[in-house]
């Protein structure tokens, strides 16, 4: 399904990171390693790259990814592309920075393996990134999943990252357009966290 919806010319989500990122830059730091979960087109592992992090994305679309190669060919910036899915990829390689944005395909029966799984690819002190939708923008249809329960609440996440240290948590409604596939008035929520040291 995916791969089909990836197959325009048009990109999907747009070629500009989630605002999220710009929101989360205050803990971002240059030469930090950043892993970018199902990653999609690029337009945030491009973007990262080019606060000069040193960053490796996947997903398991063959078109998004050729996408992400030439969005990336186009910035001037190098990503470590990968073509696999989360039961490809090498959860053992450890990374400073490890970004879920609007990865809410995972059901709730899946997330918590999902979640140990970026929990694991954290170095102590590593820092998570989560951005993606309230259960709300089920009634919204303005993007993502129409199952309520795949999207996030804060406490699920301050429970599911029980002893992190919490940097920005907020739910919060607000006008996106990110290409046709998230566009219109949306309920977000982001999650900053630092892995325990």
């Amino acid at each position: 399904m995916w791969n089909e919806r990836y197959a325009e010319k048009e990109y999907l989500f747009g070629t500009e990171p989630a605002d999220f990122l710009r929101r989360a830059a205050p803990w971002l730091a240059p030469g930090q390693s950043v892993l970018c979960v199902a990653d999609g087109e690029g337009r945030n592992s491009v973007w990262l790259a080019g606060q000069g992090m040193r960053v490796t994305a996947f997903d398991p679309a063959e078109n998004a990814v050729a996408k992400a190669r030439r969005l990336a060919a186009a910035r001037g910036v190098a990503v470590e592309f990968h073509l696999c899915d989360l039961d490809g990829w090498d959860w053992s390689r450890s990374f400073d920075v490890v970004a879920g944005i609007f990865i809410q395909f995972v059901g709730p029966g899946e997330r918590p393996g999902l979640f140990a799984r970026l929990d694991r690819a954290l170095v102590p002190g590593g820092l998570l990134l989560l951005h993606g939708y309230a259960p709300r923008q089920a009634g919204y249809g303005t993007g993502g999943p129409p199952q309520a329960g795949n999207m996030y609440t804060l406490d699920l996440l301050r429970e599911s990252f029980a002893g992190y240290e919490v940097l920005r948590a907020a739910d919060f409604d607000a006008e996106v357009d990110e290409g046709k596939g998230h566009s219109g008035r949306s309920a977000l929520i982001d999650f900053v966290a630092r892995k325990p040291g």
